[in-house]
């Protein structure tokens, strides 16, 4: 176990960091959408790139890969609909089951599973990245918009969430790094050393955003957030999801499906993150609730370093 936490601690305390440097006013607010830019358009794409140059492309569009997590993901999306759509009313519902699906897989995911598992853990969670900026953010952005007339709020909501999507540079990055890794090249020197300095600087930027984003989002989320819908959605991401992956996984491999092992512990391990940290700016930018989904991201977070250590260490991961 304290050969998992040397790993997991130090992600966290990062995270922990920049929420206190945003308490503290260390930080001030106006500086964390220059960090979110650095780290999304910048930082992060530049380790993808490296990622994906390094891995062969049958491991970035495993098609038994796809199907475990989309299939999961499914579920629950449409748990949390059936769960809360009455309750909380369809928009409100539909980021709701965004937030209990979409783990941070971005600027958490990828450093931290590579960590723990090896270079061999980046196509599955690479995968994972890419599966829930294209299809699982559009579809709950297009139910969120179901509501309006004649069904135009919903086109036009997915038609800007894939425009999004698209202009993500990190699916850009990735792609471009997959082409690399098909033809065999390389980056010249100069380039290279560059690309490098970039992602050597990816993870802890990004893992100290995240905590002042979460700072900025407990200050806008309000007062009146019911805590009961909080808990039952973070315990459904925590552990509902993780365990809808296993169990998908394990039956695809008893079905004969080409899934090994080392692709389900990656997809479970995935699944266990907290919750992405850009799920409330979209609920924001959507005119949802938004302060119910901050708290979801606050509190999977805070809650992740136990229960995801405890799940590692329960499935006998050894860090590499």
């Amino acid at each position: 176990m304290l050969s998992i936490l040397a790993v997991t601690a130090p992600f966290f305390a990062l995270v922990a960091a920049g929420y206190a440097a945003g308490r503290l006013h260390l930080l001030p607010e106006s500086a964390i959408p220059g960090l979110n830019v650095f780290v999304q358009c910048f930082a992060l794409p530049a380790m993808l790139l490296r990622l994906a140059m390094a891995t062969p492309i049958s491991q970035l569009l495993d098609p038994a890969v796809l199907l475990c997590w989309l299939g999961a993901a499914a579920l629950v999306v449409g748990l949390v609909l059936a769960v809360s759509w009455r309750r909380a009313g369809l928009k409100n519902a539909a980021f709701g089951a965004l937030v209990a699906t979409f783990p941070n897989s971005g600027f958490m995911g990828v450093p931290l599973l590579v960590g723990l598992l090896g270079p061999q853990a980046a196509g599955p969670t690479i995968a994972v990245l890419l599966i829930d900026v294209f299809v699982t953010s559009s579809l709950c952005i297009a139910l969120a918009q179901a509501g309006d007339a004649a069904g135009h709020g919903t086109r036009r909501a997915l038609a800007l969430a894939l425009r999004g999507a698209f202009g993500n540079p990190l699916p850009w990055a990735t792609a471009l790094g997959a082409l690399f890794s098909v033809a065999g090249l390389g980056l010249p020197g100069p380039v290279d050393a560059l690309v490098r300095m970039l992602a050597d600087a990816a993870t802890p930027v990004a893992l100290f955003t995240v905590g002042a984003v979460l700072w900025r989002a407990g200050q806008r989320a309000g007062h009146g957030t019911r805590w009961g819908g909080v808990a039952a959605i973070t315990a459904v991401k925590l552990f509902v999801h993780p365990a809808l992956v296993a169990a998908l996984a394990l039956g695809l491999i008893v079905l004969g499906v080409p899934l090994s092992p080392e692709q389900a512990l990656v997809l479970t391990l995935a699944a266990a993150l907290p919750s992405a940290s850009n799920v409330p700016l979209l609920a924001e930018r959507y005119r949802a609730d938004a302060g119910p989904v901050a708290r979801v991201v606050m509190v999977s977070t805070a809650l992740a370093f136990f229960s995801f250590s405890a799940l590692v260490a329960w499935m006998g991961v050894q860090p590499g």
